[in-house]
């Protein structure tokens, strides 16, 4: 996480609404756990930028045919919009919602913001929670996406976006620390799956850094030259979220107080994803955050 200078300057930076691409009129975009928080304001910017056809991926259906209800009322796009399931804890639910994929005409971009914090050790399909929602699946929808995204690139000339939301919190120099160690241990996922190894605290910036760590290698081994796709990650900062949502009472205190002295809005923290999902070939494999790319 960055020095409490310039995490402050970081949090006070205006950060303007992206000016989105000419075809937006005629894209396709789809954005994870689009039904709340940051995911509902980058879905709601999209709606009001005119984008053609735009999909809501969230794990409870009915809490997302909720949100585009309001989101069309918020921006009188009364038909637009339309809702898929997406469970980040089952990898037969991103299996099933990757085959979809292949009937859209067209991906302009994947925004892959849907992420948990866990403040207890909980297993899912043989990992740990968090890392299995914001890396194992998400990477997996990823790799799944990878082959309509290609598919648009060359079909329609298009350069898509494939968008991992991650944190400013990975640059930890402990989480660093702490991530080359297990991997010197053996199978990161592994490793990181057993109880011991749970930190209601570390846990989240391991698994953040671990989604950079994989773009980087992912950019590398899918040049931009030969896919036409441009693979990236962004932290929107501090933000009020309901991110916390499956912390403990005492953390949650921590965190609003964090939050009423630093936090931005919501739709400011969107701003960030836009220009990520908007952003040009010198950010493929690249870090954004402030709505620049940084590293």
């Amino acid at each position: 996480m960055p020095g409490a200078i310039s995490l402050i300057r970081d949090q006070y930076t205006t950060l303007h609404l992206p000016t989105p691409p000419p075809n937006i009129t005629d894209s396709c975009y789809i954005v994870t756990g689009a039904n709340t928080g940051l995911g509902y304001e980058c879905t709601k910017h999209l709606l009001l930028m005119g984008v053609r056809r735009i999909i809501l991926a969230v794990r409870t259906p009915s809490k997302g045919e909720a949100a585009l209800a309001t989101l069309r009322r918020e921006t009188g796009r009364s038909a637009a919009g339309e809702v898929w399931e997406l469970d980040l804890t089952s990898l037969d639910s991103v299996e099933a919602f990757s085959k979809r994929l292949a009937n859209l005409d067209r991906l302009d971009a994947l925004i892959c913001n849907a992420g948990v914090i866990m403040s207890q050790y909980r297993a899912v399909e043989g990992h740990e929670t968090t890392l299995q929602v914001n890396v194992v699946a998400t990477m997996l929808l990823a790799f799944r996406a990878m082959p309509k995204l290609q598919e648009s690139a060359k079909k329609v000339g298009i350069q898509p976006r494939l968008t991992i939301v991650s944190s400013d919190q990975a640059f930890s120099d402990n989480v660093k620390l702490c991530v080359e160690k297990i991997a010197g241990e053996g199978n990161v996922f592994e490793v990181l799956s057993e109880e011991q190894n749970f930190d209601a605290i570390a846990t989240y910036p391991r698994t953040k850094l671990l989604e950079i760590y994989i773009v980087r290698e992912l950019a590398g081994l899918l040049p931009l030259s030969s896919t036409g796709v441009i693979v990236n990650t962004v932290s929107p900062g501090l933000c009020y979220s309901e991110l916390d949502r499956n912390q403990g009472f005492l953390m949650k205190i921590m965190v609003k107080v964090f939050r009423a002295l630093l936090a931005r809005s919501t739709e400011k923290g969107s701003r960030t994803l836009l220009q990520a999902g908007f952003a040009g070939a010198n950010s493929h494999g690249k870090y954004c955050s402030e709505c620049k790319i940084r590293e």
